[in-house]
């Protein structure tokens, strides 16, 4: 058992209704654009906004923020090769930039890129560059209430049709992407990362991690997979991520860290290829964008991040968020994966197609009813795309406690007993980029001329 004393502590207040329903509307009917002093429980993302522990808090204290050299790289890069089992390491001042790095490396203009499943930035990355990113999720992930323990495999019947349909030639990459984030959190087996390696090696292409949520994916395995039930999460992650090429890494999520992230590999051909984009893009190789102190604290947060305490914690409180919003009937997309639960905006507020953006529309109402903020992950936020209308309800790392998690569950209780009364969104303004839209675009409510 392990459990966390407050060190600090931030009070956090909730608007009352009437402001939370103008800042609602000054932002656009996105939550996006409030402000976080106006929102009570931020559920937005687990990207950066987690409390760090006392050692990570040491480690700042500690950091090298030479330019070059840093001892902080150096520590960086030992606890990738003792975690990960990689290496060289590239970092950069987050996922993003060291999607970047990497995909701009790997991928040009022609080129397909099957996925299990492409988050936002991903998709946004690769199509960027001129590539067409292709998803290639199982079955069971786009059905909410399908009961299966890997509903974030990759399905290797949809990448042979890929590449079937392509041509090897313009398939490089093969990205896998564990958990699968964009299918509700949902994990990936070893089995089926092996199978994608074999894949990959099929038609000469190089095989991409995105690790963002590796040691949650690996506790999922030690759990699920009957060859790993005995095995560490440690173990698995090692196992996992070494049948990979190459990984990219958000440090802000399974880092344990405020900001950061990087490329690995065990290619040295490919590493001396991202260090000079990298030194384009994000800074010297040996800093990539960060304050030494940053980098220092990612290193030790890897290392937690693997500890068989800290990640069942983690989970655990995934599952009792998840609990508590079905003991009042909320619909939520099962099982419930590592860092979030998901909300079934369709069967939650099944009077709105989805041109009415119900998931949208539940997010608004999410925050309106107490101050709550998700983040729709369904028709507006993945246009073109064929994915159910869900809501993600992230958990930041050893943030909020058991009142707010029950303050979370009793808001979308409201929001529920008065559905009927929701009404969908239409967007006012969007940006050029489609895959981007979700983060700036303005919408409005369908009833309000």
């Amino acid at each position: 058992m392990v459990g966390y004393k407050s060190k600090v502590a931030e009070q956090i207040h909730l608007p009352s209704r009437t402001k939370r329903e103008r800042a609602l509307e000054e932002a656009g009917y996105n939550v996006f654009n409030l402000d976080s002093a106006d929102v009570f429980v931020d559920l937005l993302t687990d990207s950066g906004t987690g409390a760090m522990s006392d050692e990570q808090w040491a480690a700042l204290f500690r950091g090298d923020e030479a330019y070059a050299g840093s001892r902080s790289f150096g520590e960086l890069e030992d606890a990738v090769a003792d975690v990960m089992g990689f290496s060289h390491v590239v970092p950069a001042h987050q996922g993003r930039g060291a999607e970047n790095v990497l995909y701009g490396t790997l991928v040009e203009e022609g080129d397909v890129v099957p996925n299990n499943t492409h988050f936002d930035t991903t998709r946004a990355h690769i199509a960027n560059q001129g590539a067409d990113p292709v998803d290639c999720p199982v079955d069971d992930a786009r059905d909410p209430d399908a009961d299966g323990p890997f509903k974030g495999n990759t399905s290797l019947e949809r990448a042979r049709t890929v590449v079937e349909e392509y041509g090897p030639e313009r398939v490089p990459v093969v990205v896998q992407t564990i958990t699968n984030n964009s299918a509700a959190g949902q994990p990936v087996s070893v089995e089926n990362t092996r199978a994608v390696r074999e894949f990959a090696d099929e038609i000469g292409a190089t095989f991409v991690i995105d690790a963002c949520r590796f040691a949650e994916n690996a506790y999922f395995v030690t759990e699920r997979e009957a060859e790993f039930a005995d095995a560490s999460v440690a173990d698995v992650a090692r196992e996992q991520l070494g049948l990979a090429d190459a990984v990219v890494m958000s440090g802000k999520k399974d880092g344990l860290a405020n900001a950061g992230g990087f490329v690995a590999t065990g290619s040295d051909a490919l590493y001396e290829s991202c260090k000079q984009r990298a030194i384009l893009y994000e800074g010297f190789p040996t800093y990539g964008g960060m304050a030494g102190r940053d980098i220092a604290a990612m290193a030790v947060g890897l290392r937690e991040a693997v500890d068989e305490a800290y990640v069942t914690d983690r989970v655990g409180q995934v599952q009792e968020l998840a609990d508590a919003l079905e003991s009042v009937g909320v619909p939520i997309y099962t099982p419930a994966g590592g860092h979030a639960v998901y909300l079934d905006a369709g069967a939650f507020l099944p009077h709105l197609e989805p041109e009415a953006f119900p998931g949208q529309a539940l997010v608004c109402e999410l925050y309106r009813e107490g101050g709550v903020r998700g983040v729709e992950l369904g028709s507006f936020a993945f246009p073109e795309t064929d994915r159910p209308e869900l809501v993600r309800l992230a958990l930041p790392r050893r943030t909020y406690h058991r009142e707010h998690l029950e303050h979370v569950a009793e808001t979308a209780a409201a929001v529920l007993e008065r559905r009927e009364d929701v009404s969908g969104l239409e967007i006012v303004d969007e940006p050029e980029m489609a895959e981007i839209r979700h983060f700036t675009a303005t919408l409005e409510p369908t009833d309000s001329s």
